[in-house]
């Protein structure tokens, strides 16, 4: 299992529906508006690295308001 947070900008105003369209995407565990450089948190998961990265390319980062994504995958050390 590959588990992820992916860090979000969204245009002026759009955090709130991101968050909750992004919460509707399978896979996403959970999705919050929050303050700060980035407007929405999301802690993702999948089976693969590929999986993740299909899920943000072409799920996430296609939600409508998103400027830009920074996905930062977990690692157990």
């Amino acid at each position: 299992m590959v588990q992820a947070y992916i860090l979000i900008q969204t245009e002026v105003g759009k955090a709130s529906t991101v968050a909750d369209l992004i919460g509707k995407i399978s896979g996403v565990v959970q999705a919050e508006d929050v303050t700060g450089p980035y407007d929405v948190i999301v802690r993702a998961q999948s089976d693969t690295v590929d999986e993740l990265g299909r899920m943000v390319v072409a799920k996430i980062q296609q939600v409508d308001g998103i400027t830009r994504t920074l996905t930062c995958p977990v690692v157990h050390l």
